[in-house]
């Protein structure tokens, strides 16, 4: 089985449905790589994101040649995600990241879309 690729969440100090998410995630079995990254610390992130948080990006590849310093890794680019539904947890969240390539070896049940519906 191939690992899951990593994954970031966008987040701010005190937001409960980040919170939520981070909390979600880390609770799946087993649980995905994640780097928690917090919006406020960084200008550009703050701009990018408003209040748009929580926000799950994946590892989508290497960025643009030169963006990280010769002999080291290439720099991974990062692709956000959807919306993750605020009620989606345990197999659902799983099946949804599947669906949207952020986990490996697993998919959508029978390839139907997954909500935030009962």
């Amino acid at each position: 089985m191939l690992p899951s690729p990593p994954l970031r969440l966008y987040t701010r100090r005190g937001c409960c449905l980040c919170e939520g998410l981070e909390e979600r995630l880390r609770a799946l079995d087993p649980p995905p790589l994640l780097e928690p990254v917090d919006v406020d610390g960084d200008s550009a992130l703050q701009a990018r994101y408003g209040l748009r948080v929580p926000v799950l990006a994946r590892a989508g590849g290497s960025a643009a040649a030169g963006a990280a310093p010769a002999g080291s890794p290439p720099a991974l680019a990062w692709v956000d995600l959807p919306p993750v539904p605020p009620r989606l947890g345990g197999e659902r969240l799983q099946a949804w990241l599947a669906a949207h390539g952020a986990v490996a070896g697993a998919s959508a049940p029978g390839g139907t879309p997954v909500g935030d519906g009962p």
